[in-house]
């Protein structure tokens, strides 16, 4: 490791962002048309990735993972400062553009790149040295279920920043008694303690997206207990969030099978039956999970 931060603090003015104009040209090489279904939007302003890369305090001790990095952008901006960059990509056209395009702007730190071609969803082991840290601009349509996946399988990660679309953004770091605060901001509150980091405009996007976005950072802590009550704990905020607008004792009944047993678990874990799951932070579902049986 020692060597590869030595060689990521020589090599920085070897690499090259990426612009309007090369990102451009780099889709029309490998006939890429950016398509919704798999909410392809390309970062196409330099200072907007080293805005990111900033705002996510990596540097030269990270090994960072990047989900989807598309044509790059992000992944030059990643190797500016980090020791090794391990990339994530579906798109098996994207993914075979990669290492051209990092040969040509990366210069010799394209050997510390390692690169995925999986469905994110579906990794649980990396090759390379093991991760300390998640960058990515996220697929909108499967940004939460990507996030917590890694968070769940990646306990070497202890910090991060990812790019969202901003409603999604402000359900990640909502607290309790937020209109946004619901299953996202609970499931990823067991991993560590998520902030908003800034907005992003549309116009650094090609082509521009019909929302928002925005940046959430997060730094990892111990989680309140162990994968079994994680799975229960889990169940249970999805039951609660499930009829938003009942109280606690009605949105549980069917799942631990009567209004009756819902309030006894309940009154035992110390909640109002009455309360409602908006109102509840994490701790008081991982206290309720532990009544339910």
């Amino acid at each position: 490791m020692a060597r590869l931060r030595s060689e990521a603090r020589t090599a920085l003015s070897q690499i090259r962002l990426l612009g309007p104009a090369e990102v451009r040209a780099l889709a029309a090489t490998c006939g890429i048309r950016p398509t919704k279904q798999r909410g392809q939007n390309f970062v196409i302003d330099a200072n907007t990735v080293r805005r990111i890369v900033r705002t996510s305090g990596v540097g030269v001790d990270d090994v960072v993972v990047e989900i989807g990095p598309g044509l790059g952008s992000l992944t030059l901006g990643l190797l500016e400062v980090a020791a090794h960059v391990t990339v994530v990509e579906v798109d098996e056209v994207l993914a075979g553009q990669l290492p051209q395009t990092l040969a040509t702007y990366a210069g010799d730190r394209a050997g510390d790149v390692d690169l995925v071609v999986a469905d994110a969803l579906r990794v649980e082991t990396l090759p390379g040295p093991a991760p300390t840290a998640l960058v990515a601009n996220l697929p909108y349509n499967i940004s939460v279920p990507v996030l917590l996946h890694f968070l769940e399988h990646f306990t070497t990660i202890t910090s991060g920043l990812v790019m969202v679309q901003s409603e999604v953004a402000h359900r990640l770091a909502a607290g309790p008694g937020s209109r946004t605060y619901g299953v996202p901001s609970v499931k990823a509150a067991w991993y560590g303690q998520l902030r908003l980091a800034g907005q992003i405009g549309r116009s650094v996007f090609w082509p521009a997206p019909n929302v928002d976005s925005a940046l959430v950072a997060w730094e990892r802590r111990d989680p309140p207990g162990d994968d079994a009550l994680r799975r229960r704990t889990f169940a249970v905020v999805d039951a609660a969030f499930a009829q938003r607008r009942k109280t606690l004792r009605s949105a549980l009944a069917s799942y631990v099978g009567s209004p009756a047993a819902a309030e006894a678990a309940l009154v035992a874990a110390g909640i109002s039956p009455q309360a409602r799951g908006e109102q509840l932070p994490l701790e008081d579902f991982v206290r309720l999970a532990g009544h339910i049986t």
